[in-house]
C-alpha cells in the first residue's frame, strides 16, 4: 500500500509543478483552451498509468513534456483539415485589419507573435515554446522529442531566424 501512495503522491507533485505550464505549452500548440486542458489532463493519465505498471519516471518533466508533445501530435493529426468556415467560427476573420490603437494592444498582449508561432512549420513552433515559453535547455527538449542536443540546437536557430523573417515580412511591411 505505501507505494501506491508513493506513486500517488509522485504523480500530485509532478502535476502540481508542471500542470500550468503544460497547459501553456499544449495552448500555445494547439491554439485552444479546452483542447489543450484535455491534452494536459490526458498526460497526467498517462503518466499515472506508467507509474501503476511498476515503472519508474527518471526525469519527471522530460516524462511529462515527451507525453504532451505526442498527445499535441496525434491531436493535430487527427484534426489536421479546418475549413474556412470553420476557423471563422473559433474566430478567425482574414479580411480583419487592426486600426493603430488596438494594433498597440495586440503586440502588448502578443497576438501578432502567436501569429508568427502559428506560421512557423510544427517541428520549429514546438522548439521556439518549449525552449522560450517553457523555459527548457536545449538538452531536456532533447530529451523530450528524442534528437540529440545538437539537432535540438540548430532547429532553435533556424527556428528563430524563420519567425524574424516572418514578422519582419509580415508586420514591418504592413506599417
Amino acid at each position: 500500500m505505501a507505494g501506491v501512495e508513493n506513486k500517488e503522491q509522485q504523480i500530485l507533485a509532478a502535476y502540481d509543478a508542471y500542470a500550468d505550464a503544460l497547459f501553456r505549452h499544449c495552448y500555445f500548440r494547439l491554439y485552444d483552451r479546452e483542447e489543450a486542458k484535455d491534452v494536459v489532463q490526458n498526460v497526467f493519465m498517462r503518466a499515472w498509468e506508467y507509474v501503476s505498471d511498476g515503472n519508474t519516471i527518471e526525469n519527471t518533466r522530460a516524462f511529462l513534456y515527451r507525453a504532451a508533445n505526442n498527445l499535441v501530435i496525434d491531436h493535430v493529426r487527427k484534426h489536421k483539415s479546418y475549413s474556412l468556415d470553420a476557423l471563422k467560427e473559433k474566430g478567425y476573420d482574414p479580411e480583419d485589419r487592426a486600426v493603430d490603437v488596438s494594433r498597440i494592444t495586440d503586440i502588448v498582449s502578443g497576438r501578432e507573435i502567436m501569429q508568427v508561432l502559428h506560421k512557423l512549420e510544427d517541428p520549429y513552433r514546438a522548439v521556439v515554446i518549449m525552449r522560450y515559453i517553457d523555459d527548457l535547455m536545449p538538452r531536456e527538449i532533447a530529451s523530450v522529442l528524442g534528437e540529440t542536443e545538437n539537432v535540438i540546437s540548430v532547429r532553435i536557430h533556424r527556428a528563430v531566424k524563420k519567425a524574424r523573417q516572418l514578422w519582419e515580412g509580415e508586420f514591418i511591411h504592413e506599417a
